[in-house]
């Protein structure tokens, strides 16, 4: 190399470096900003957490923009307009029972990375594992000893065109899993099918051996039955999304496409497994996005973003008659689940 030559060289990367050293101090002015400005921030409503841990609550992730967004809070099940214990641990996606809960996390790190988290009744770290990709539905067995998770692997949501989901069960302590739900044996109306395109999303539990889940293939959803002892899962009914088993066992709610082949339009539904009949919920909400809980055995929880305060959502009740109407329950929240 000539000298010249040399010298544009070492030009060059001096200037580089004054530019990565210029951004490097944007960066940590601006993260000095932000943090002043959450510091100046109001807080929420709070009370100890000890006033609820030990009764029946919601569990649920705090959206408001305060110094406290993302982190688990809870409020009391009797007084759910109430002030809001938070627990200090930052979720995207949470599932609680009496004795822990499960998390999932994005670490926006320089390399985005993903994890599951399993925590116990005191919120103290049980088990992590990675994810695969971006956390979307958690639940967790009646007794809390096994962790269902749904990860999207491309794309950002059920919108997007070509997206890819892995739905794994693991133990609540991670020292046993199942793997994805994929490789399991896909049984539809009554004939064991191997399809290529097959997604499978949104565990519900009946106990630490039978489950429901969402299966896609061929265009089509399907509710089905899993077993993980006999790595089976079995084709209920069709067209159904994310289900959620009632407390008593004897429904599931899930969401429907109620304008197949055109336009997606969530609709939720509410099927009595004993005879198949479904009840669709009319009056309930339009395009709702998210795997439903239940309040009780005739109240429906689900999340729904405002139109007006991006990043803020809210959690309504439904009751699961056809005609029932829509009812805001906790402000600022997302992904709820219920301890009894």
């Amino acid at each position: 190399m000539d000298w010249g030559a040399r010298t544009r060289v070492l030009a060059f990367v001096g200037i580089v470096a004054v530019l990565v050293a210029a951004a490097a101090a944007y960066v940590l002015s601006q993260g000095r900003e932000v943090r002043e400005q959450r510091r100046a921030e109001p807080e929420a409503a709070q009370t100890p957490v000890t006033d609820v841990v030990d009764g029946p609550r919601i569990v649920f992730r705090h959206t408001g923009l305060d110094r406290e967004v993302g982190v688990v809070a809870m409020v009391p099940l009797d007084d759910p307009g109430g002030a809001r214990a938070f627990t200090g641990v930052s979720c995207d996606r949470v599932a609680a029972r009496a004795d822990g809960a499960s998390c999932l996390t994005i670490d926006r790190g320089v390399v985005t990375t993903y994890e599951a988290h399993s925590y116990d009744a005191d919120w103290q770290e049980v088990d992590t594992s990675p994810l695969p990709g971006i956390p979307s539905r958690t639940r967790l067995s009646p007794d809390g000893t096994l962790v269902g998770t749904t990860s999207f692997v491309s794309g950002h949501s059920y919108m997007t065109s070509g997206f890819s989901t892995a739905t794994e069960i693991h133990s609540f302590d991670g020292s046993t899993t199942w793997g994805n739900l994929e490789k399991f044996d896909l049984v539809i109306d009554g004939e064991e099918v191997r399809p290529t395109d097959r997604n499978i999303w949104g565990v519900t539990f009946v106990d630490d051996r039978t489950f429901y889940a969402t299966v896609a293939t061929g265009g089509r959803t399907w509710l089905v039955e899993g077993d993980l002892t006999d790595r089976t899962l079995t084709s209920v009914s069709a067209d159904a999304e994310c289900p959620a088993l009632s407390p008593d066992g004897s429904r599931v709610a899930f969401k429907v496409d109620v304008d197949p082949g055109r336009k997606i339009v969530w609709q939720l539904a509410v099927q009595d497994l004993a005879s198949g009949e479904r009840t669709l919920l009319e009056q309930g909400p339009r395009g709702v996005d998210d795997q439903v809980e239940w309040l009780d055995d005739d109240t429906l929880l689900y999340g729904l973003p405002r139109q007006d305060e991006p990043g803020v959502t809210d959690v309504w009740s439904l009751d699961t008659t056809a005609d029932a109407e829509p009812q805001l329950l906790v402000e600022q929240a997302w992904s709820a689940t219920v301890v009894r």
